[in-house]
Protein backbone atom coordinates (compact mmCIF):
# COMPACT_ATOMS: atom_id res chain seq x y z
CA UNK A 1 0.00 0.00 0.00
CA UNK A 2 0.98 3.93 -0.38
CA UNK A 3 1.87 5.11 2.24
CA UNK A 4 0.13 8.57 1.37
CA UNK A 5 -2.47 6.73 0.16
CA UNK A 6 -6.22 6.92 1.41
CA UNK A 7 -7.41 3.46 3.07
CA UNK A 8 -10.36 2.92 1.42
CA UNK A 9 -11.45 4.84 -2.26
CA UNK A 10 -14.46 7.75 -1.13
CA UNK A 11 -16.71 6.01 -3.85
CA UNK A 12 -16.65 2.99 -1.25
CA UNK A 13 -17.27 4.53 2.18
CA UNK A 14 -20.75 3.75 3.65
CA UNK A 15 -23.00 6.53 3.76
CA UNK A 16 -21.31 7.82 0.17
CA UNK A 17 -23.80 9.58 -2.12
CA UNK A 18 -25.40 7.06 -4.93
CA UNK A 19 -23.90 9.86 -7.54
CA UNK A 20 -20.11 9.35 -6.11
CA UNK A 21 -20.76 5.12 -5.79
CA UNK A 22 -21.90 5.23 -9.22
CA UNK A 23 -18.42 6.99 -10.64
CA UNK A 24 -18.08 5.80 -14.03
CA UNK A 25 -15.25 2.96 -14.43
CA UNK A 26 -14.41 3.04 -17.65
CA UNK A 27 -15.00 5.39 -21.06
CA UNK A 28 -18.38 2.89 -22.10
CA UNK A 29 -20.01 4.61 -18.50
CA UNK A 30 -19.37 8.04 -19.14
CA UNK A 31 -22.05 9.46 -20.76
CA UNK A 32 -22.04 13.24 -22.24
CA UNK A 33 -18.89 15.53 -23.42
CA UNK A 34 -18.30 13.58 -26.30
CA UNK A 35 -16.75 16.31 -27.70
CA UNK A 36 -13.71 15.73 -25.01
CA UNK A 37 -13.96 12.09 -24.83
CA UNK A 38 -15.41 10.60 -27.99
CA UNK A 39 -12.92 7.75 -29.37
CA UNK A 40 -10.48 10.01 -30.57
CA UNK A 41 -10.03 12.79 -29.17
CA UNK A 42 -7.48 14.43 -27.14
CA UNK A 43 -8.50 14.36 -23.81
CA UNK A 44 -9.69 10.40 -23.90
CA UNK A 45 -6.07 9.98 -25.73
CA UNK A 46 -4.26 11.01 -22.70
CA UNK A 47 -6.12 9.72 -20.13
CA UNK A 48 -6.33 6.11 -22.32
CA UNK A 49 -2.23 6.29 -22.74
CA UNK A 50 -1.79 7.82 -18.83
CA UNK A 51 -0.47 11.09 -20.20
CA UNK A 52 -2.46 13.30 -19.18
CA UNK A 53 -0.65 16.66 -18.41
CA UNK A 54 -1.95 19.18 -15.93
CA UNK A 55 -5.26 19.98 -16.76
CA UNK A 56 -8.01 22.57 -16.16
CA UNK A 57 -12.06 21.50 -16.05
CA UNK A 58 -14.59 23.35 -15.79
CA UNK A 59 -18.14 24.42 -16.71
CA UNK A 60 -21.90 24.10 -14.78
CA UNK A 61 -22.58 21.24 -11.95
CA UNK A 62 -23.15 18.08 -12.49
CA UNK A 63 -21.78 18.09 -15.84
CA UNK A 64 -19.20 15.03 -15.35
CA UNK A 65 -15.82 17.01 -14.24
CA UNK A 66 -15.19 15.20 -11.05
CA UNK A 67 -16.55 11.75 -12.46
CA UNK A 68 -13.97 11.85 -15.01
CA UNK A 69 -11.28 12.99 -12.70
CA UNK A 70 -12.24 9.70 -10.46
CA UNK A 71 -12.38 8.03 -13.93
CA UNK A 72 -8.69 8.69 -14.49
CA UNK A 73 -7.39 8.07 -10.89
CA UNK A 74 -9.12 4.55 -11.68
CA UNK A 75 -6.86 4.25 -15.18
CA UNK A 76 -3.77 6.36 -14.13
CA UNK A 77 -0.62 4.54 -12.63
CA UNK A 78 -0.15 7.44 -10.79
CA UNK A 79 -0.92 7.90 -7.10
CA UNK A 80 -4.07 9.82 -7.22
CA UNK A 81 -4.54 12.94 -4.08
CA UNK A 82 -7.14 15.14 -3.96
CA UNK A 83 -8.02 18.54 -1.74
CA UNK A 84 -10.74 20.84 -1.81
CA UNK A 85 -9.81 24.62 -2.23
CA UNK A 86 -12.70 25.39 0.16
CA UNK A 87 -11.23 24.08 3.22
CA UNK A 88 -7.48 23.48 2.07
CA UNK A 89 -4.68 25.80 2.43
CA UNK A 90 -1.00 26.50 1.70
CA UNK A 91 0.31 24.05 4.40
CA UNK A 92 -2.22 21.33 2.52
CA UNK A 93 -0.78 21.53 -0.62
CA UNK A 94 2.64 22.13 0.68
CA UNK A 95 2.12 18.23 2.25
CA UNK A 96 0.66 17.14 -0.76
CA UNK A 97 3.62 18.73 -3.03
CA UNK A 98 6.09 17.00 -0.77
CA UNK A 99 4.40 13.75 -0.47
CA UNK A 100 4.93 13.75 -4.46
CA UNK A 101 8.29 14.56 -4.65
CA UNK A 102 9.12 11.65 -2.24
CA UNK A 103 7.23 9.47 -4.22
CA UNK A 104 9.20 10.56 -7.37
CA UNK A 105 12.24 10.32 -6.03
CA UNK A 106 12.38 7.34 -4.30
CA UNK A 107 9.98 5.18 -6.38
CA UNK A 108 9.66 7.43 -9.89
CA UNK A 109 6.16 7.11 -9.20
CA UNK A 110 4.31 10.07 -10.47
CA UNK A 111 1.29 12.15 -8.17
CA UNK A 112 -2.27 13.63 -9.52
CA UNK A 113 -3.49 16.44 -7.54
CA UNK A 114 -7.02 17.14 -7.82
CA UNK A 115 -8.20 20.82 -7.05
CA UNK A 116 -11.81 20.67 -6.51
CA UNK A 117 -13.28 24.34 -6.64
CA UNK A 118 -10.13 25.59 -7.35
CA UNK A 119 -11.34 29.25 -8.27
CA UNK A 120 -11.36 29.55 -4.31
CA UNK A 121 -7.96 29.59 -4.12
CA UNK A 122 -6.72 32.75 -3.94
CA UNK A 123 -3.25 34.18 -6.29
CA UNK A 124 -0.89 32.94 -3.58
CA UNK A 125 -2.26 29.74 -3.32
CA UNK A 126 -1.95 29.09 -6.48
CA UNK A 127 0.94 30.62 -7.12
CA UNK A 128 1.80 27.63 -4.72
CA UNK A 129 1.14 25.16 -7.19
CA UNK A 130 3.53 26.96 -10.21
CA UNK A 131 6.70 25.41 -9.20
CA UNK A 132 6.28 22.21 -9.21
CA UNK A 133 3.36 22.16 -12.09
CA UNK A 134 6.29 23.45 -14.17
CA UNK A 135 9.11 21.32 -13.29
CA UNK A 136 6.41 18.44 -13.24
CA UNK A 137 6.44 17.07 -9.55
CA UNK A 138 2.82 17.11 -9.40
CA UNK A 139 0.09 16.84 -12.42
CA UNK A 140 -2.39 19.59 -11.76
CA UNK A 141 -6.59 18.68 -12.11
CA UNK A 142 -8.25 21.50 -11.23
CA UNK A 143 -11.83 21.58 -11.47
CA UNK A 144 -14.41 24.98 -11.17
CA UNK A 145 -17.77 25.53 -12.48
CA UNK A 146 -16.12 29.57 -13.10
CA UNK A 147 -14.39 30.55 -16.07
CA UNK A 148 -10.88 29.66 -15.42
CA UNK A 149 -9.68 32.82 -17.59
CA UNK A 150 -11.32 34.76 -14.96
CA UNK A 151 -10.13 33.06 -11.91
CA UNK A 152 -7.25 30.82 -12.51
CA UNK A 153 -4.00 33.09 -12.65
CA UNK A 154 -2.51 33.24 -16.34
CA UNK A 155 0.52 31.49 -14.90
CA UNK A 156 -1.02 28.64 -13.82
CA UNK A 157 -3.68 28.67 -17.01
CA UNK A 158 -0.50 27.86 -19.71
CA UNK A 159 0.86 25.42 -17.64
CA UNK A 160 -2.41 23.43 -18.58
CA UNK A 161 -4.76 22.41 -20.71
CA UNK A 162 -8.10 23.73 -20.25
CA UNK A 163 -11.28 21.64 -21.13
CA UNK A 164 -14.84 23.16 -21.11
CA UNK A 165 -17.33 20.80 -19.67
CA UNK A 166 -21.43 21.82 -21.41
CA UNK A 167 -24.79 20.93 -19.10
CA UNK A 168 -25.66 17.03 -20.18
CA UNK A 169 -27.90 16.93 -23.17
CA UNK A 170 -31.59 14.76 -22.45
CA UNK A 171 -29.90 11.79 -24.25
CA UNK A 172 -27.22 11.44 -22.14
CA UNK A 173 -29.12 11.64 -19.11
CA UNK A 174 -31.44 9.09 -20.01
CA UNK A 175 -28.28 6.94 -19.95
CA UNK A 176 -27.22 8.04 -16.49
CA UNK A 177 -30.96 7.23 -15.22
CA UNK A 178 -30.87 3.78 -16.98
CA UNK A 179 -27.43 2.63 -15.69
CA UNK A 180 -28.86 4.08 -11.79
CA UNK A 181 -32.08 1.73 -12.05
CA UNK A 182 -29.84 -1.48 -13.25
CA UNK A 183 -27.05 -0.48 -10.95
CA UNK A 184 -27.92 1.26 -7.47
CA UNK A 185 -29.40 -2.21 -5.81
CA UNK A 186 -25.93 -3.36 -6.17
CA UNK A 187 -24.11 -0.90 -5.65
CA UNK A 188 -25.95 0.99 -2.31
CA UNK A 189 -28.41 -1.64 -1.55
CA UNK A 190 -31.12 0.52 -2.53
CA UNK A 191 -34.26 -0.92 -3.40
CA UNK A 192 -35.00 -2.42 -6.79
CA UNK A 193 -37.21 0.73 -8.78
CA UNK A 194 -40.01 0.59 -11.37
CA UNK A 195 -40.12 4.33 -12.77
CA UNK A 196 -43.67 5.84 -14.27
CA UNK A 197 -43.00 7.75 -17.05
CA UNK A 198 -44.10 10.76 -16.20
CA UNK A 199 -42.05 10.61 -13.28
CA UNK A 200 -38.78 9.75 -15.50
CA UNK A 201 -39.98 12.58 -17.68
CA UNK A 202 -40.37 14.93 -14.80
CA UNK A 203 -37.16 14.24 -13.27
CA UNK A 204 -35.00 14.74 -16.91
CA UNK A 205 -36.51 18.00 -17.33
CA UNK A 206 -35.87 19.41 -13.73
CA UNK A 207 -32.64 17.85 -13.86
CA UNK A 208 -31.37 20.90 -16.58
CA UNK A 209 -28.07 19.06 -17.39
CA UNK A 210 -27.18 18.62 -14.02
CA UNK A 211 -26.36 14.31 -13.47
CA UNK A 212 -25.64 14.71 -9.75
CA UNK A 213 -29.32 16.44 -9.38
CA UNK A 214 -30.96 13.63 -11.34
CA UNK A 215 -28.61 10.98 -9.15
CA UNK A 216 -29.79 12.60 -6.24
CA UNK A 217 -33.43 13.11 -7.01
CA UNK A 218 -33.64 9.09 -7.52
CA UNK A 219 -32.00 8.47 -4.15
CA UNK A 220 -34.04 10.56 -2.15
CA UNK A 221 -37.26 8.59 -3.76
CA UNK A 222 -36.05 5.55 -3.19
CA UNK A 223 -34.90 5.89 0.55
CA UNK A 224 -38.02 7.32 1.22
CA UNK A 225 -40.46 5.54 -0.50
CA UNK A 226 -42.43 2.15 1.02
CA UNK A 227 -41.68 -0.93 -0.90
CA UNK A 228 -44.32 -2.68 -2.29
CA UNK A 229 -45.94 -6.43 -2.27
CA UNK A 230 -43.32 -7.31 -4.67
CA UNK A 231 -39.95 -5.52 -2.88
CA UNK A 232 -39.91 -2.84 -5.34
CA UNK A 233 -40.58 0.72 -5.12
CA UNK A 234 -43.06 2.71 -7.87
CA UNK A 235 -41.67 6.00 -8.20
CA UNK A 236 -45.55 8.04 -9.38
CA UNK A 237 -45.21 11.71 -10.76
CA UNK A 238 -46.11 12.67 -7.18
CA UNK A 239 -43.06 10.99 -5.67
CA UNK A 240 -40.95 12.23 -8.60
CA UNK A 241 -42.16 15.76 -7.55
CA UNK A 242 -41.42 15.69 -4.19
CA UNK A 243 -37.96 14.25 -4.07
CA UNK A 244 -37.04 17.59 -6.37
CA UNK A 245 -39.39 19.73 -4.34
CA UNK A 246 -40.70 21.01 -8.00
CA UNK A 247 -44.04 20.64 -9.04
CA UNK A 248 -44.24 18.73 -12.62
CA UNK A 249 -45.33 21.60 -15.15
CA UNK A 250 -48.34 19.54 -17.81
CA UNK A 251 -45.94 20.72 -21.12
CA UNK A 252 -44.53 18.67 -23.83
CA UNK A 253 -41.57 20.51 -25.31
CA UNK A 254 -42.45 18.70 -28.84
CA UNK A 255 -46.73 19.38 -28.75
CA UNK A 256 -48.86 21.44 -29.32
CA UNK A 257 -48.31 22.61 -25.14
CA UNK A 258 -45.00 24.38 -26.39
CA UNK A 259 -45.98 25.63 -29.68
CA UNK A 260 -49.28 27.16 -27.54
CA UNK A 261 -47.11 28.74 -25.23
CA UNK A 262 -44.41 30.01 -27.01
CA UNK A 263 -47.27 31.71 -29.64
CA UNK A 264 -48.59 33.12 -26.62
CA UNK A 265 -45.86 34.79 -25.12
CA UNK A 266 -45.24 36.13 -28.36
CA UNK A 267 -48.37 37.65 -28.97
CA UNK A 268 -48.11 39.07 -25.29
CA UNK A 269 -44.62 41.36 -26.93
CA UNK A 270 -46.43 41.94 -29.96
CA UNK A 271 -49.74 43.24 -28.11
CA UNK A 272 -47.54 45.43 -24.94
CA UNK A 273 -48.62 43.23 -22.39
CA UNK A 274 -45.18 42.84 -20.15
CA UNK A 275 -46.95 41.14 -16.96
CA UNK A 276 -48.01 38.33 -19.62
CA UNK A 277 -45.16 38.06 -21.76
CA UNK A 278 -43.66 37.30 -18.27
CA UNK A 279 -46.02 34.67 -17.39
CA UNK A 280 -45.67 32.50 -20.65
CA UNK A 281 -41.32 33.15 -20.02
CA UNK A 282 -41.83 31.77 -17.00
CA UNK A 283 -43.66 28.82 -17.75
CA UNK A 284 -41.14 27.60 -20.71
CA UNK A 285 -38.05 28.16 -18.09
CA UNK A 286 -40.05 26.11 -15.48
CA UNK A 287 -40.52 23.61 -17.67
CA UNK A 288 -37.44 23.25 -18.97
CA UNK A 289 -37.30 24.95 -22.20
CA UNK A 290 -33.53 26.15 -23.34
CA UNK A 291 -33.52 29.65 -22.41
CA UNK A 292 -31.52 30.29 -25.98
CA UNK A 293 -34.54 29.07 -27.11
CA UNK A 294 -36.58 31.25 -25.42
CA UNK A 295 -33.91 34.58 -26.37
CA UNK A 296 -34.31 33.67 -29.86
CA UNK A 297 -37.95 34.36 -29.57
CA UNK A 298 -37.67 37.76 -27.94
CA UNK A 299 -34.82 38.71 -31.07
CA UNK A 300 -37.27 37.69 -33.71
CA UNK A 301 -39.96 39.45 -32.00
CA UNK A 302 -37.44 42.86 -31.24
CA UNK A 303 -36.69 42.82 -35.27
CA UNK A 304 -40.52 41.84 -36.57
CA UNK A 305 -42.92 43.61 -34.44
CA UNK A 306 -40.67 46.39 -33.16
CA UNK A 307 -38.40 46.91 -35.86
CA UNK A 308 -37.34 50.30 -36.45
CA UNK A 309 -39.86 52.14 -33.99
CA UNK A 310 -37.17 51.17 -31.46
CA UNK A 311 -33.85 49.71 -32.73
CA UNK A 312 -32.74 49.54 -29.18
CA UNK A 313 -34.80 46.75 -28.78
CA UNK A 314 -33.00 43.99 -31.26
CA UNK A 315 -29.76 45.63 -29.14
CA UNK A 316 -31.64 44.51 -25.47
CA UNK A 317 -32.35 41.30 -27.22
CA UNK A 318 -29.37 40.41 -28.74
CA UNK A 319 -27.54 41.14 -25.99
CA UNK A 320 -29.54 39.20 -23.70
CA UNK A 321 -28.78 36.01 -25.96
CA UNK A 322 -25.04 36.09 -24.87
CA UNK A 323 -25.99 37.25 -21.61
CA UNK A 324 -27.52 33.81 -21.30
CA UNK A 325 -24.52 32.32 -23.43
CA UNK A 326 -22.33 33.60 -20.53
CA UNK A 327 -24.14 33.35 -16.80
CA UNK A 328 -26.08 30.45 -17.86
CA UNK A 329 -29.22 29.40 -15.64
CA UNK A 330 -30.98 30.40 -13.29
CA UNK A 331 -29.32 33.71 -13.42
CA UNK A 332 -29.94 34.03 -17.00
CA UNK A 333 -33.66 34.72 -16.76
CA UNK A 334 -32.77 38.22 -14.89
CA UNK A 335 -31.60 39.06 -18.91
CA UNK A 336 -34.29 37.35 -20.39
CA UNK A 337 -36.97 39.09 -18.23
CA UNK A 338 -35.55 42.58 -19.03
CA UNK A 339 -35.29 42.07 -22.73
CA UNK A 340 -38.78 40.21 -22.88
CA UNK A 341 -40.13 43.33 -20.81
CA UNK A 342 -38.67 46.27 -22.94
CA UNK A 343 -39.60 44.69 -26.16
CA UNK A 344 -43.13 44.18 -24.76
CA UNK A 345 -42.89 47.75 -23.65
CA UNK A 346 -41.39 49.48 -27.40
CA UNK A 347 -43.39 51.27 -29.31
CA UNK A 348 -44.01 49.02 -32.64
CA UNK A 349 -43.76 48.19 -36.55
CA UNK A 350 -43.60 45.27 -38.69
CA UNK A 351 -42.32 47.96 -41.48
CA UNK A 352 -39.13 45.96 -41.74
CA UNK A 353 -40.25 42.73 -41.66
CA UNK A 354 -43.34 43.41 -44.24
CA UNK A 355 -40.69 45.23 -46.54
CA UNK A 356 -38.42 42.46 -46.98
CA UNK A 357 -41.47 40.06 -47.40
CA UNK A 358 -42.45 42.36 -50.43
CA UNK A 359 -38.91 42.43 -51.77
CA UNK A 360 -38.72 38.59 -51.27
CA UNK A 361 -42.24 38.60 -53.36
CA UNK A 362 -40.67 40.97 -56.77
CA UNK A 363 -37.91 38.65 -56.57
CA UNK A 364 -39.55 35.29 -56.50
CA UNK A 365 -42.64 36.42 -59.12
CA UNK A 366 -41.15 38.86 -61.45
CA UNK A 367 -38.04 39.41 -63.41
CA UNK A 368 -34.96 39.87 -61.92
CA UNK A 369 -33.59 43.12 -62.27
CA UNK A 370 -29.48 43.75 -63.48
CA UNK A 371 -27.52 45.94 -61.41
CA UNK A 372 -27.18 49.25 -63.01
CA UNK A 373 -23.54 49.71 -64.39
CA UNK A 374 -22.55 52.49 -61.74
CA UNK A 375 -23.68 50.63 -59.02
CA UNK A 376 -21.31 47.74 -60.16
CA UNK A 377 -18.07 46.81 -58.49
CA UNK A 378 -15.37 48.65 -59.58
CA UNK A 379 -12.28 46.79 -58.28
CA UNK A 380 -9.90 44.12 -60.33
CA UNK A 381 -10.83 44.67 -63.85
CA UNK A 382 -14.66 46.24 -63.41
CA UNK A 383 -13.15 50.19 -63.83
CA UNK A 384 -12.09 49.32 -67.51
CA UNK A 385 -15.18 47.65 -68.38
CA UNK A 386 -17.60 50.98 -67.27
CA UNK A 387 -18.30 49.53 -63.48
CA UNK A 388 -18.72 52.70 -61.61
CA UNK A 389 -18.67 55.11 -64.31
CA UNK A 390 -21.40 58.06 -63.21
CA UNK A 391 -21.75 56.77 -59.49
CA UNK A 392 -22.28 60.08 -57.73
CA UNK A 393 -20.70 59.66 -53.99
CA UNK A 394 -23.64 61.23 -51.17
CA UNK A 395 -21.05 61.92 -49.23
CA UNK A 396 -19.73 64.80 -51.89
CA UNK A 397 -23.20 66.43 -51.74
CA UNK A 398 -25.39 68.87 -48.81
CA UNK A 399 -27.34 66.64 -46.58
CA UNK A 400 -25.19 63.77 -47.36
CA UNK A 401 -28.02 62.49 -50.33
CA UNK A 402 -27.86 63.18 -54.28
CA UNK A 403 -30.75 61.31 -56.26
CA UNK A 404 -29.35 58.58 -58.50
CA UNK A 405 -31.14 55.26 -59.43
CA UNK A 406 -30.46 52.46 -57.04
CA UNK A 407 -33.22 49.86 -58.33
CA UNK A 408 -34.37 49.99 -61.91
CA UNK A 409 -38.31 50.12 -62.32
CA UNK A 410 -38.46 51.38 -58.77
CA UNK A 411 -41.09 49.85 -56.27
CA UNK A 412 -41.95 50.75 -52.54
CA UNK A 413 -41.18 47.80 -50.39
CA UNK A 414 -40.38 49.82 -46.97
CA UNK A 415 -43.45 52.16 -45.74
CA UNK A 416 -41.92 52.89 -42.15
CA UNK A 417 -45.07 53.79 -39.84
CA UNK A 418 -45.24 56.73 -37.46
CA UNK A 419 -44.59 55.27 -34.27
CA UNK A 420 -41.52 55.90 -32.44
CA UNK A 421 -38.03 56.80 -33.80
CA UNK A 422 -39.49 55.15 -37.09
CA UNK A 423 -41.67 58.89 -37.50
CA UNK A 424 -38.21 60.46 -38.10
CA UNK A 425 -37.33 57.57 -40.47
CA UNK A 426 -40.54 58.28 -42.61
CA UNK A 427 -40.01 62.47 -42.52
CA UNK A 428 -36.64 61.79 -43.67
CA UNK A 429 -37.42 59.37 -46.64
CA UNK A 430 -40.56 61.15 -47.36
CA UNK A 431 -38.46 64.51 -47.87
CA UNK A 432 -35.83 62.42 -50.46
CA UNK A 433 -38.93 60.94 -52.34
CA UNK A 434 -40.45 64.10 -52.89
CA UNK A 435 -37.12 65.29 -54.17
CA UNK A 436 -36.87 62.15 -56.92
Amino acid sequence: MDLFSPSRPESLRAGAPLALQLTPKSFDQFFGQEHLLSPGKLLRRAVESDRLGSAIFFGPPGTGKSALARLIADKTRSHFSELNAVTAGVADLRKEIDAARFRLESRGKKTIVLVDEIHHFNRSQQDALLPDVEKGHVTLIGITTENPFFYVNAALRSRSQVYEFFALERPALEKILDRALSQSAGVSGLPEAVLEPEARAHWLDVAAGDARRLLNAFEIALQTTPRGPDGRVRVDLKTAEESVQKRAILYDKHGDEHYDTVSAFIKSMRGGDPDAALYWMAKMLEAGDDPRFVARRVIICASEDVGNADPRALVVAAAALQAVEFVGMPEARIPLAQAATYVACAPKSNAAYLGIERAQAEVRGKAVRKVPAHLKDANMDGEARGHGKGYLYPHDYPGHWVEQEYLPDPKLFYEPGGQGEEKNILERLREWRKRK
